[in-house]
């Protein structure tokens, strides 16, 4: 058992660091194969883990709100909305203002964005 959470911790932390160092938001497959970008399996191991160890991957979001790259905060604050609909309205708002670029994906369409921008959009329920 004890081999068993180090694993789900290394798992975890790996997750996450993919995530702070995105420069992509893509939640589905991308391009006209539907592959699945790493950041995008990251972003589902996290979102597991929330569901498995909420309080544990709660402390990870957390720091990914404060450490991510643009990219990585808007993977945060997304996560927040399915834990914590406040603090991720609350996290929206403290990024409209962040002028921090990436690129996004919805299927084979890709697009440029501000998390500032992004963070409208999603505040605004867009």
């Amino acid at each position: 058992m004890f081999g068993i959470g180090k694993s789900r911790d290394r798992e975890l932390d790996a997750a996450v660091q993919e995530l702070a160092g995105a420069d992509t938001v893509a939640f589905g497959g991308v391009g006209i194969a539907g592959t699945l970008l790493p950041v995008t399996e990251a972003y589902r191991r996290v979102e597991g883990a929330l569901d498995a160890h909420p309080d544990e991957a709660r402390e990870k979001v957390d720091w990914l709100l404060r450490h991510g790259s643009p990219a990585g905060k808007a993977y945060a604050a997304t996560l927040l909305e399915r834990v914590d609909p406040a603090a991720a309205r609350d996290a929206w708002a403290s990024l409209r203002d962040d002028r921090g670029e990436f690129t996004t994906f919805t299927g084979c369409l890709m697009d440029n964005a501000t998390l500032g921008g992004y963070a409208t959009e999603r505040l605004a329920g867009t």
